[in-house]
């Protein structure tokens, strides 16, 4: 079977198994100790998108379904951003941001019928905005507790000049959360010049019309933004607050 962008077959099997093995063995040979993790992944990655393929195909055409796919994409997300944080218990608190800042845009979008009620939008556009907050909140929440572990003096020389313990807490942490932001804002301004992005590609593999590409790219990309920006405010407001 074939694609207007690559050959799907034995071949690309084969590929895929040598780019695998090239990323985990430069990793081994640098010494970034993520060798076997990228092993994991890439297996994982293979095993996940057929089973999520096949799940798709089944539960595409009702609406119900795929609302609760979304769910079950958002469970993850709000695990996995806890695990990349933090082990204590307290990192359910990750849930919190994934939520607050994806269902008001996603809402939004349905409510002023920008995005129709169908699974075969619902789900990839759920799917590209949980996932950007999930980035968003782990990368946010870990440079907040390492950066507040790290300069535990310098938090409590602010408290000593009379600041609470939240605003000692923020002005240390915060310039290190705020960066979580740079890969969406490059991204951002780069779209096009560096790369095309999967939303823009995957129309005009379609046989959307150039400009009607871009502009779906662009809602993408803006909604990132949105849903980006206010989980690093609400991670960065909970673990200056202790919750995390």
């Amino acid at each position: 079977m074939s694609s207007t962008l690559v050959v799907v077959g034995p071949r690309l099997g084969v590929v895929l198994v040598v780019l695998t093995a090239l990323a985990a063995a430069v990793a081994a040979a640098g010494h970034l100790g993520h060798d076997r993790q990228i092993v994991v992944a890439a297996g994982r990655a293979a095993a996940q998108l057929a089973v999520v393929s096949l799940v798709i195909a089944a539960i595409v055409d009702s609406v119900a379904l795929s609302g609760l796919f979304v769910l079950f994409m958002y469970t993850v997300a709000a695990r996995t951003s806890a695990r990349r944080m933090t082990r204590a218990s307290t990192g359910w608190w990750a849930a919190v941001p994934i939520a607050v800042s994806t269902l008001p845009v996603l809402a939004g979008l349905l409510l002023a019928g920008v995005l129709p009620v169908t699974g075969l939008a619902l789900i990839p556009v759920a799917g590209i905005l949980i996932g950007g907050a999930m980035m968003a909140t782990s990368l946010a929440g870990r440079a907040a507790l390492d950066e507040l572990g790290s300069r535990r003096g310098e938090v409590e020389a602010a408290l000593s000049l009379g600041f609470a313990d939240r605003d000692a807490a923020l002005e240390i942490c915060r310039p290190a959360a705020n960066r979580a932001l740079i890969p969406a804002l490059d991204q951002t301004r780069t779209v096009g010049l560096v790369a095309l992005p999967g939303a823009f590609v995957g129309m005009l593999l379609a046989g959307a019309p150039p400009l009607a590409a871009g502009a779906v790219q662009l809602f993408v990309l803006l909604a990132l933004l949105a849903v980006e920006a206010i989980a690093v405010v609400l991670i960065t407001e909970l673990v200056t607050r202790g919750r995390i």
